[in-house]
């Protein structure tokens, strides 16, 4: 077996000595394949460069047909090229030929060769193209071989990237930047936001990528280490990162991984092999990114915005760069446009002038969507290849209930817009007119509405929307937006900050509801489940883990000294679970009256119906309880069988249908019987129509969003709750004839004028 005849540091030498001199683009090309061919023992060295249509051009090659440059292509995802770009992974084959992927160029004359190594050529964790060795005999090529090529491919990304090449303008997609571009992403938060981009965390261009001498960037590695270190630990004993739980654990987590000896070792075998400090940084934090968005674990993706922020801050300081001028001279209208961010980034800048968030990642329960949502900013995610296209001070518009982001739009586009967030605004202005006057239907029905919180930033709409408390707060969100568990006394801190904002108004605690689509980064479920929505979650979760249970129930009633104590038990299927935990309860209250601790004046304990079996047990179940409140988007899930994130069955996912309307009706009479308060705090309580349902219904108290209030309000105010509960009792006794009553309840809103 053939190995190379040059190691890194000497093919890198040449590569600079070739890079330096004044030689027309195509030509440059042309000399840096042949060189890799040569000091790799390879009969063929070719790159293929990805346009803007998803079609992978022959750029330079050298033993392949010369007449192919320029006219061989192949589609994303076809041949083995295609499947390398497809994949961002390397390819090493001994027979090329046999491999299922493989699709034959005439033009380029390469059937006569069998081994077989490509490389995605990567910039910031995005593919550019394709290198490719190729020999006639049979050859693996071993690791050294892979190590220097990855090394390589840094000095083609970045003459890629450069754009100076005959017919680059292919290679960068609206690289005139200039043209109005218009993307589909994932509504992630509603909302309609106009402005200017400002990309978080803009690419650090990297110029200098050859080393000149190994032992000098060594040293200049090792010294940004350093610095790093210094500046995160400086960052933890500030007084204003201390009294802030969230920042600090995120600060704590990267102090870990600033020391991860893993992490360091890379960098330094990518200095030695011929790279500066900064360009070896940057191939590191290419490779681990492009690894990372292949891999599903939620535990995983979730460190993939820590270990960015973490290169980048390492890669600011060996450029001489200050990345905290980032959240300076902001624009008014500053729509935040990022791969990926974390939760406390954006914490980082000025609320008041952030107008939307694009992300090219990102999901409705990440963390930075988590607080998005709380800061009431629009929020678009999945929107695929947009930090590529956005140049800060870019026009943007978003739409962040349609999930639409338009680049530099058209003016009568941005028009459209404009007048869309006018008449939004116009409309929060008259909800925010109602907001002192009480909650109370046209015949007198007072209907008690609440918000759904989980973060301090919530508790300020607390105030605005003019809701009488927190029907339900989120505890999770502590957990999740925390990189290791919160202890006992960041948990208590935050409920006391809780008590302290809401005044003498009321709040209902959910223990913690992790599991299924919640899973906290830092904790691993137990193996694989086919079905996580039913599987080990929330109550099942925390009872297994009493411990888990015992310390945050501690924290709950060290906080509520003197006060009422609400707490909620999520997930409940068996009367069972609420005995257990009340037994827990008594023991931590015991264990604190042991050492002196105050108690809460009154603990009132409720669970939350999301699981059919509580049907059958709604009468013991309102005897076992001082309060129920109904999650009616797993109720749903669970009663209709059909899985709310899957849209192939969007049309079915209709709450409106008398079979749920009816086991909500039961729940509701159940409450009265027993005496029980009954809330509705599901994404049902937030929508005008599903909202003035649930009145129809006999619901008396609602929590949703506070953006919800307002709509929701000024709908109560023009109902009449008794003829609208003659009219839906009447519907619902009658036999199914439909899936839906949607279309009779509009027609009911619309004849009795009510606000919708």
């Amino acid at each position: 077996m053939r190995k190379s005849t040059a190691g890194p540091k000497t093919l890198m030498k040449q590569l600079r000595e070739l890079m330096a001199q004044d030689l027309a683009p195509q030509v440059r090309l042309n000399r840096i394949v042949q060189k890799i061919a040569r000091n790799m023992v390879a009969e063929v060295c070719s790159l293929y460069i990805l346009r803007s249509d998803g079609m992978l051009e022959l750029f330079a090659t050298h033993g392949l047909n010369p007449a192919a440059v320029h006219r061989a292509r192949l589609r994303l995802g076809q041949g083995l090229v295609g499947t390398i770009a497809a994949t961002a992974r390397p390819l090493n084959l001994i027979d090329a030929q046999n491999h299922p992927a493989f699709a034959y160029l005439p033009e380029t004359r390469e059937e006569m060769y069998s081994s077989f190594l490509g490389l995605p050529v990567l910039r910031s964790g995005r593919t550019l193209g394709v290198v490719v060795l190729q020999n006639r005999n049979q050859r693996t090529y071993s690791d050294d071989d892979i190590e220097i090529m990855e090394t390589v491919s840094m000095v083609l990304a970045e003459t890629i990237a450069a754009g100076d090449m005959p017919q680059a303008i292919s290679a960068k997609p609206d690289s005139d930047g200039r043209r109005p571009f218009s993307l589909q992403g994932t509504a992630l938060n509603g909302g309609v936001g106009l402005g200017h981009v400002v990309l978080h965390k803009p690419h650090i261009v990297v110029t200098r990528l050859v080393a000149e001498n190994s032992a000098d960037e060594l040293q200049k590695l090792n010294a940004a280490l350093e610095k790093l270190r210094q500046s995160i630990d400086a960052m933890l004993e500030r007084s204003d990162v201390a009294l802030d739980g969230e920042h600090r654990e995120v600060l704590e987590a990267y102090r870990m991984f600033a020391h991860d000896r893993g992490w360091v070792r890379r960098l330094e075998e990518a200095v030695k092999n011929g790279l500066t400090a900064e360009a070896a940084v940057e191939k590191v934090q290419s490779d681990t990114r492009t690894r990372m968005l292949q891999i599903t674990d939620p535990y995983l993706r979730e460190r993939l915005s820590d270990l960015d922020d973490l290169a980048n801050r390492l890669l600011a300081g060996l450029m001489g760069r200050q990345r905290e001028a980032v959240t300076t001279d902001l624009p008014e209208n500053t729509i935040l446009v990022a791969d990926a961010m974390g939760a406390a980034e954006l914490l980082d800048y000025p609320r008041q002038k952030i107008r939307g968030l694009v992300l090219e990642d990102g999901a409705t329960t990440s963390h930075v969507t988590i607080v998005a949502r709380a800061l009431g900013i629009p929020v678009i995610g999945q929107a695929k290849g947009v930090t590529s296209l956005s140049v800060n001070g870019d026009a943007i518009v978003i739409d962040g209930d349609e999930g639409r982001v338009h680049l530099r739009p058209l003016a009568s586009v941005e028009h459209a817009y404009a007048e869309k967030a006018r008449f939004q605004a116009q409309r929060q202005k008259a909800y925010d007119d109602l907001r002192q006057r009480p909650a109370v239907t046209r015949d007198n029905v007072p209907i008690t509405m609440l918000i759904n919180a989980g973060l301090l930033v919530d508790l300020p709409q607390l105030e605005k929307s003019g809701a009488e408390g927190i029907g339900l707060f989120r505890t999770e969100l502590q957990f999740m937006i925390a990189s290791t568990f919160p202890r006992a006394e960041k948990q208590e801190q935050l409920y006391r900050a809780v008590y302290q904002e809401i005044g003498d108004k009321t709040v209902t605690f959910r223990t913690l509801d992790i599991g299924g689509d919640k899973m906290l980064p830092y904790f691993r479920p137990k193996g694989k489940e086919e079905n996580p929505a039913m599987g080990w979650r929330a109550i099942r979760l925390t009872l297994d883990r009493p411990a888990l249970m015992r310390t945050q129930l501690r924290a709950m009633l060290k906080a509520a000294e003197g006060r009422t104590l609400r707490l909620m038990i999520p997930m409940v299927s068996d009367i069972s679970e609420i005995h257990q935990t009340r037994t827990l309860i008594e023991r931590e209250k015991a264990y604190l009256t042991r050492f002196g601790h105050a108690l809460p004046s009154r603990i009132k304990l409720g669970a939350m119906i999301e699981v059919p079996a509580l049907l059958f047990q709604l009468d013991e179940l309102m005897q076992a309880v001082d309060f129920i409140s109904v999650g009616s988007n797993d109720l749903f899930q669970f009663l209709m069988a059909v899985d709310r994130g899957n849209s192939a069955l969007t049309n079915r996912f209709e709450q409106l249908s008398p079979t749920f309307l009816r086991a909500l009706r039961d729940i509701a009479r159940a409450g009265e019987r027993h005496d029980t308060p009954v809330t509705l705090c599901g994404e049902m309580a937030g929508m005008p129509l599903c909202a003035m349902v649930l009145i129809g219904l006999g619901f008396r108290r609602i929590s949703m969003s506070p953006a919800a209030i307002g709509p929701v309000k000024a709908m109560l105010l023009s109902l009449d709750a008794g003829k609208l509960s003659a009219f839906l009792n009447s519907a619902l006794d009658k036999p199914c004839t439909g899936h839906s009553l949607h279309r009779q309840l509009l027609e009911f809103a619309q004849d009795n004028a009510i606000s919708l």
